[in-house]
């Protein structure tokens, strides 16, 4: 019985179409973030580990080596549980670099265009075997489905179809910087039907070939011969030669790499992965016996590894023959598509990009990077093809991938010597790498191209071939890469990469020389990559760090070179990138030789802060508290590095000063802006530890600060620099602005109280003899009054009494002024402010030289405020008066009073010359006055002042076009109408 061809083929475009869909609508935001970005999906999207070998092999291996199929489960669930010391590091360097291959990370630590060239080319032939696998899996399954076409033609059309797929996937961005969420959600997707599939088609075994678990069982004991040769494999030394290839398989394989590391979301997700992930693969691999039981109980005549097929066939189970298939095809499609995309990634930065960028100009850089890689993606399937044909199909579907799996055990040195050994360099790593590859194409791929070289079952697993060739090339290739190493020193990058991989967190710039200015990294880009792509890629960097177009600073610039360095290690590789980054112009003069960096050092703390355990953990925090502690102390402080630049600058120097700390870090002390610049480098230069009262103008305003300064002695971002006179010092700054204003205005109380004391004083001293002045001078009056002879008597002293009654207006000034203060003893009852402000007016006019003006008077009916009615009379008597004196005939004068909520506010407005700006502050002190001399004590406006303070309210100043506002705000009374 077989099934139609055209089915077969209608149902995988169908499937594929509905790969290609879930992954569009997940690019699209159609599925929900929460489930897209879930550690669920990203542990389920690394099950492309389990290929047809998984899905269809397993059972053969079974057959030939027993439980020895585990082996390719247990030893990748070894790597997952060392995932904190491998996977974790690893992941660490490709989100902070940008590695998004194996090439890249190899040749980040192994710097130099011959580690990514060598590595993509030995991991290109070496994965051939496995995607020549995926082909012979799929056509064969067709095959036995359909019994209908030739597999050559079917093999073909298959690999077209995952071409097209494969680009639709992982080709259709601009950028390969992209992470391709999609991809991750169709890939999980697969791994699920794979596994309720095989779970299915255990499940029918049991319960429809054997009838029960019992059955089986009982079964089973009947076949002793048949459990012997399950068993028996365990002793050998294929175990721990399989476990060693499958543990080396999860981290070294091209499309683990991918899944695990570069399409990577969130590194929080791996930690769901290192249990979940093991799980997967357990459940996946707890059909295999059954199945194989099931084959051997059927007595089906085709190879043990599609024993599953044959199964449904036998029984009559078309439509659990088609589920098992789309299993299949989803084990080899996700393997054959991720892999492409991996390899393809690898081609385009170590292969195509060299030549295309050591040829010219590129030009549309990002759409030749499109279709170069469309074009690479391709290529790879037909090389698979090619194999495919090539190589004699004899021996079974795990044969093939153990071949792969021993050129990917080829990188473990080299990534042992990335986590863990400093020492390593890049001559070691290619000689390793070079011999060990050398040793895999004799051993392996030579029998399986011309057989005729190799002994009799070369390939059988029972003579050990996999422990053989596995220790072959791995000895020479540690051998060698230790040897080279050790007989060579590392270079500068390369200590550099050594310290970014066994650190917490990277320093891609370190060894590498940081340009004086953005201008030069844009020429170095234009050099390369054409103006505008380097003009994206500089703007893109620019963004992502906030650095400044024009900025010189080398902190911040060194800051643009790792970011640069990141993104263009994601569009071109390592190589390409440092090489790019260093074509600067001009010579060394125009470059910062890279020097350790303080807050370098603190990004790095705090990139990693989430892998902080312990003591490191708790360390780290307390520089973090008293990292904080001294940025909100309200102290001002400022500390001087090795060079005499400014490495602390808190935030309350910043509030103080009014300098930002961008503005101010990495400079020297003279650069900061006027007045602060020089007052701090005065100070700093000075033999003195303290200064105090130093003036200073903020935001045009006097401030007054105090200055104190400590030498101390520090390592931390240690250059030559352009004044070490400074090096080390730490300046604190107080702000005593508000303390000085608050004793000068104690000052000028306590000053004005004594003149009270000194008016009061000379009031009475005055005031007795100038009494018995006016009495003698009015009986002479009065005796004179009546004698016409005595005329010029008379008016002399109508004179003295004239004085006499102006001295006594200044005494009584005095006196009032003396005793302002018992204005706030007086009590205070209701009265009604609209009353006391016209019989104000009424004084005021009763003076002739009131009648040249005009009076515009604006109150409310009734309003009434809590104080003494004299004393507010007394007010609004002397700024009428005033308003009269400084207007002009036929002036007018206005007085207007509103009530605003529970305010009332009285206007007095005059049409005189106003009130220089220069005299605003002290028009209400006491003894100053704008009249000329004689005609004015200058005590009224300062009694007023304080006669409205004691009443709630205040005296201002307001502004006005013309003349001079004055404006009185007084509470409302509760009572008023």
């Amino acid at each position: 019985m077989g099934i139609d061809l055209a089915l077969l083929f209608a149902v995988a475009l169908s499937y594929l179409a509905l790969l290609f869909v879930i992954a569009w609508t997940a690019d699209s935001g159609w599925l929900p973030d929460r489930l897209v970005h879930s550690p669920l999906v990203f542990s389920l999207s690394l099950g492309v580990y389990a290929t047809s070998w998984t899905y269809y092999g397993s059972v053969g291996l079974a057959d030939r080596s027993g439980f020895a199929f585990l082996t390719i489960y247990l030893g990748l669930t070894g790597a997952f549980i060392l995932g904190p010391y491998i996977l974790r590091p690893v992941l660490r360097l490709c989100r902070e670099h940008q590695l998004t291959s194996l090439a890249d990370l190899l040749a980040f630590r192994y710097g130099g265009r011959a580690t990514g060239f060598t590595v993509t080319l030995f991991m290109l032939v070496g994965i051939l075997p496995y995607i020549s696998l995926q082909i012979r899996a799929v056509t064969e399954s067709i095959q036995i489905l359909s019994r209908q076409v030739p597999p050559n033609l079917l093999a073909l059309i298959f690999c077209i179809v995952i071409t097209v797929f494969a680009i639709l996937f992982g080709a259709r961005h601009l950028t390969p910087r992209e992470k391709h969420r999609g991809l991750v959600v169709a890939i999980a997707f697969e791994s699920a039907v794979k596994l309720i599939a095989l779970l299915i088609a255990g499940l029918f075994v049991v319960t429809r070939v054997f009838d029960s678990p019992a059955a089986m069982n009982e079964w089973a004991r009947n076949q002793p011969q048949m459990l012997d040769a399950l068993y028996s494999p365990a002793t050998s030394g294929l175990w721990p030669t399989l476990l060693l290839l499958a543990f080396c398989a999860a981290f070294t394989l091209p499309r683990q790499y991918h899944m695990t590391f570069a399409e990577n979301q969130d590194p929080r997700h791996l930690d769901t992965a290192y249990w979940l992930f093991p799980l997967y693969l357990l459940l996946l691999n707890l059909p295999i016996i059954p199945i194989l039981f099931a084959g051997r109980h059927l007595s089906l005549s085709m190879a043990p590894d599609f024993y599953v097929l044959g199964m449904t066939l036998t029984l009559g189970r078309e439509w659990l023959a088609i589920l098992v298939f789309i299993g299949g095809l989803s084990a080899a499609s996700a393997m054959m598509i991720v892999t492409t995309l991996a390899l393809s990634a690898m081609c385009v930065n170590h292969f195509l990009l060299p030549a295309t960028l050591a040829s010219n100009q590129p030009r549309n850089f990002y759409r030749g990077l499109l279709w170069g890689r469309r074009m690479i993606i391709a290529l790879i399937i037909a090389a698979g093809y090619g194999f495919y044909i090539i190589i004699e199909l004899t021996e079974g579907l795990a044969s093939l991938g153990l071949i792969s799996f021993v050129a990917a055990a080829q990188l473990l040195p080299g990534i042992l010597g990335l986590l863990f050994w400093p020492r390593a360099t890049q001559a070691g790593f290619l000689a390793g790498l070079t011999a060990g590859a050398l040793a895999w194409f004799v051993l392996l791929i030579l029998p399986l191209v011309n057989p005729a070289v190799a002994p009799l079952d070369w390939f059988a697993l029972d003579t050990d071939i996999w422990t053989l060739s596995t220790f072959c090339t791995l000895s020479v290739n540690g051998a060698l890469f230790i040897l080279g190493s050790l007989l060579g020193q590392p270079s500068v990058e390369e200590q550099a990469a050594a310290q970014a991989a066994n650190e917490q967190a990277g320093l891609s710039s370190a060894g590498a020389t940081i340009a004086r200015s953005v201008l030069h990294y844009r020429y170095a880009l234009q050099q390369s990559l054409g103006n505008k792509v380097a003009q994206d890629e500089l703007d893109r960097a620019l963004l992502e760090t906030g650095v400044d177009e024009n900025e010189t600073r080398r902190s911040e610039l060194r800051n643009l070179h790792d970011r640069l360095e990141r993104n263009l290690t994601g569009l071109l590789g390592p190589t390409l990138a440092r090489e790019i980054l260093h074509r600067q112009p001009g010579t060394r003069d125009g470059l910062l030789s890279n020097t350790p960096d303080a807050r370098l050092l603190e990004r790095r703390l705090v990139a990693s802060r989430e892998q902080m355990r312990g003591l490191t953990k708790q360390l780290d925090d307390l520089r973090q508290y008293l990292q904080d502690v001294l940025r909100q102390l309200p102290l001002g402080v400022c500390s001087i590095s090795s060079s005499g630049q400014i490495y602390i600058w808190n935030s309350a120097m910043q509030i103080l000063t009014g300098i930002d700390e961008r503005d101010a870090y990495e400079k020297s002390l003279d650069e900061l802006e006027v007045p602060w610049g020089t007052l701090l480098a005065d100070f700093a230069r000075s033999a003195e530890n303290h200064q105090f009262r130093c003036r200073a103008m903020r935001s045009n305003r006097p401030a007054t600060v105090n200055l104190h300064k400590a030498d101390i002695s520090s390592d931390i971002g240690m250059r030559s620099g352009r004044d070490e006179s400074l090096a080390g010092q730490v300046i604190l700054m107080e702000d005593r602005t508000d303390l000085d204003t608050l004793e000068t205005e104690l000052a000028h109380s306590e000053r004005l109280a004594s003149v009270g004391r000194l008016a009061a004083g000379v009031a009475h001293e005055i005031g007795n003899p100038l009494t018995g002045i006016a009495s003698i001078a009015q009986n002479l009056h009065h005796e004179l009054h009546s004698s016409d002879e005595q005329s010029l008597v008379r008016e002399q002293t109508d004179d003295i009494l004239t004085q006499v009654g102006r001295i006594n207006s200044i005494v009584r000034s005095l006196l009032t002024f003396s005793h302002a203060d018992a204005v706030a003893d007086t009590p205070h009852e209701p009265v009604n402010l609209t009353d006391r402000v016209n019989e104000a007016l009424r004084l005021v006019t009763l003076s002739p030289d009131t009648r040249r003006l005009f009076f515009d008077i604006s109150m409310p009916d009734s309003v009434l405020v809590l104080g003494d009615g004299n004393l507010l009379m007394q007010v609004f008597v002397n700024l009428i008066n005033n308003a009269c004196d400084a207007s002009p005939d036929g002036a007018t004068v206005s007085v207007h009073g509103t009530i605003q909520e529970d305010t009332l506010v009285v206007e007095t407005i005059d049409e005189g010359s106003g009130i220089e700006p220069a005299v605003r502050e002290q028009i209400f002190e006491p003894f100053f006055t704008t009249k000329p001399v004689g005609q004015g004590t200058g005590l009224g406006l300062s009694l007023a002042y304080s006669i409205i303070a004691n009443h709630g309210g205040r005296l201002r100043i307001g502004d006005s076009d013309r003349g001079t506002r004055m404006m009185v705000t007084l509470p409302v009374h509760s009572a008023t109408i």
